[in-house]
């Protein structure tokens, strides 16, 4: 796929999908495009008055994709999707995320599906 092509496959394909597994790439890629989007949207909203209207109904609208992806990445190194809470914790927890989301795939098949990279 080309770089830009996870990004529309996220929301396109994958808006209420938590099941099966998502590459460590198909997730960064996502991230890198969405913090691109998120930019882009907020100095528009800025240029035109109206922030963060826009940007509300952008976070509104990523949210679930932006979900899915990460329970699917949290699928692919064969944990539960409820890792993705471990967010939550107070300052460490996203160090913590970022370091599970960089994490390589578990090889083969495991309790989630078959490994996306076709290994």
């Amino acid at each position: 796929m080309k770089w830009y092509e996870w990004y529309v496959d996220a929301i396109k394909n994958h808006y209420f999908d938590f099941n099966g597994r998502s590459r460590r790439s198909a997730y960064w890629f996502f991230v890198l495009l969405n913090i691109i989007v998120t930019i882009v949207i907020v100095v528009i909203d800025f240029a035109i008055g109206t922030y963060p209207i826009i940007y509300y109904v952008y976070a509104l609208a990523i949210f679930l994709p932006n979900l899915g992806l990460a329970v699917r990445r949290m699928h692919d190194i064969d944990k539960s999707g409820w890792w993705v809470l471990v967010a939550l914790i107070p300052f460490v927890g996203w160090i913590w995320l970022i370091i599970l989301a960089a994490t390589d795939s578990t090889r083969g098949e495991n309790q989630f599906g078959a490994n996306p990279k076709g290994e």
